[in-house]
């Protein structure tokens, strides 16, 4: 039986979006983040790469999960990660070849992303299939929600464009766009986000506690 039997679906993507963000929260595949998020073009197509080999190595695993030796699970688990992001890479670079071009190098080390392989171990080989993909969509979401704020916030205010279009007049901040910027504008939004969501947890419990005491 699935250890995770009782989260509804819409929950286990919520909680890869919220609760343990790879980015925002556990800190986790941060080498994108910084390197491929000076453009939201970028940013969205990094992020679209993971949500898509996330699902799909989560969808695999857990289809094999019953076949796969307890021994050998490991290095089955990175031979599945390698081929989807294979077909990913693949898929770019037919259909996006100029964004290929810029961040080819990263796609293929989504390879040896920490994240993927938590996942394929923590909680696909566990579970059954609509648990393992609906975990793989939150976990693959909340990274591409990440990386295209990150990428909006760092395109916006360094360039003063957004998708390459110009859209404010105003002298960018050049540091933004630039490696050390990236751990600038990351640590400011990771800190951000924590803290939007200690006040609806504090909210939320403030609100049960209130509801307890009138009864």
């Amino acid at each position: 039986m699935s250890s995770h039997s009782t989260v509804s679906l819409k929950d286990q993507i919520l909680n890869g979006i919220i609760k343990e963000n790879t980015i925002f929260k556990l800190a986790l595949s941060l080498c994108p983040s910084i390197a491929v998020t000076n453009n939201l073009k970028n940013g969205v197509f990094m992020g679209g790469a993971v949500l898509f080999v996330q699902v799909m190595v989560n969808m695999t695993i857990s289809l094999m999960r019953n076949v796969i030796h307890p021994k050998v699970r490991l290095p089955i688990f990175m031979l599945v990660i390698s081929g989807w992001v294979t077909v990913t890479q693949m898929l770019m670079a037919a259909f996006a070849p100029d964004v290929y071009a810029k961040v080819g190098l990263y796609i293929a080390l989504i390879v040896a992303f920490a994240s993927i392989l938590a996942r394929a171990e923590m909680f696909a080989s566990k579970n059954s299939f609509l648990p393992s993909m609906a975990d793989g969509l939150g976990m693959g979401i909340g990274f591409l929600f990440a990386l295209t704020t990150i990428s909006f916030f760092r395109e916006l205010v360094g360039k003063g464009s957004l998708w390459g279009f110009p859209i404010i007049d105003t002298k960018p901040v050049l540091l933004l766009i630039l490696p050390a910027g990236g751990f600038f504008a990351v640590g400011i939004l990771m800190a951000g986000f924590n803290w939007i969501n200690a006040r609806a947890a504090a909210k939320a419990a403030a609100k049960a506690k209130a509801a307890l005491a009138t009864r």
